[in-house]
C-alpha cells in the first residue's frame, strides 16, 4: 500500500481558542493514538489533500519534528457547512498488531446487465477490512461478470486473502438495476401478451359454442316421430 507523509508539530497549549487559532492560519488540529501516550500535533491542512480527497486508502508516514510514526488515518471531522477539516485522529501502527480500514472497491469486468440496458449501481465503495499492516490490500476487486438484472454481489461472495472483511456477509456490494424506461416498457409488453393471450381463449371460447356443420343457427328442433307399433295399436 502507498505511503504518504505529513509532517507535524506538537502543541504546546490545548483548547478550543488554541485549535481555532490553528484553523484560522491553515493547520488541522491533530491526535495521535495507539502508542504508549496520546500526541497532540498541528499539521498544515494542504498536506491532507492526497490522503482524504481520493478514493485510494494508504499509510501514513507521520513526522512530527524529527520523531517519525507508521500510522493511518482514525477518524476526520468536517465543517458542516465549508467541510475544512476541523479535527483528525492517527492510530499508531505495529507490525504484529491488527488494525481496521475502510478498503475501497474495484469493480472488473462487464456486467451482462448493463449490457441489455441495465445501470449498474455500487453499493458499497468501501469494505472494512481487519488485517495485519503487512497484508492490508489496497482495494478489493469484485468481479462483475455475472451480474445480471434482479442479481447482487454479496460481501459473502468476495474472496478474502489474509484478511477478514467486518461488513455483514449479507450486504449487496454491486447490483444492476432497471431504468424507469426500461420497466416502461416491459410492462407494456406485458399488458399486449396478457390481451393478446386473453383474446386467444375468448375465440377458442366463441368456436366451440358454434352450431355443427348442417344446422341452422335458431330453426326449431324437429319432434321424433310417433313409434308406428303405437299408431297400430290405437287403430
Amino acid at each position: 500500500m502507498k505511503t504518504l507523509e505529513i509532517i507535524g508539530y506538537k502543541r504546546a497549549n490545548l483548547g478550543k481558542s488554541e485549535a481555532k487559532r490553528l484553523r484560522e492560519e491553515g493547520n488541522v488540529p491533530c491526535v495521535l493514538y495507539g502508542g504508549e501516550e496520546q500526541v497532540h500535533f498541528y499539521a498544515p491542512m494542504i498536506l491532507f489533500r492526497e490522503l482524504v480527497y481520493t478514493t485510494e486508502a494508504h499509510f501514513v508516514n507521520l513526522n512530527i519534528e524529527g520523531q517519525e510514526f507508521r500510522c493511518i488515518l482514525q477518524d476526520i471531522q468536517f465543517h458542516p457547512v465549508s467541510e475544512i477539516i476541523l479535527h483528525a485522529d492517527f492510530l499508531q501502527m505495529f507490525e504484529g498488531k491488527k488494525i481496521k480500514m475502510d478498503i475501497p472497491v474495484r469493480l472488473t469486468g462487464h456486467a451482462p446487465g448493463v449490457t441489455t440496458g441495465g445501470t449498474l449501481v455500487l453499493k458499497r465503495r468501501t469494505l472494512r477490512v481487519l488485517s495485519l499492516p503487512i497484508n492490508m490490500p489496497e482495494y478489493i476487486e469484485v468481479d462483475i461478470n455475472e451480474l445480471d438484472f434482479h442479481r447482487a454481489i454479496k460481501v459473502a461472495e468476495v474472496k478474502e486473502e489474509n484478511f477478514d472483511i467486518l461488513d455483514t456477509k449479507i450486504a449487496s456490494i454491486a447490483v444492476v438495476e432497471i431504468p424507469r424506461s426500461l420497466k416502461a416498457a416491459q410492462a407494456e409488453e406485458a399488458a399486449a401478451a396478457e390481451a393478446e393471450a386473453e383474446a386467444l381463449a375468448l375465440a377458442e371460447v366463441e368456436e366451440g359454442e358454434a352450431p355443427a356443420e348442417g344446422e341452422v343457427e335458431g330453426a326449431p328442433v324437429e319432434k321424433p316421430a310417433a313409434d308406428e307399433s303405437k299408431e297400430s295399436s290405437e287403430s
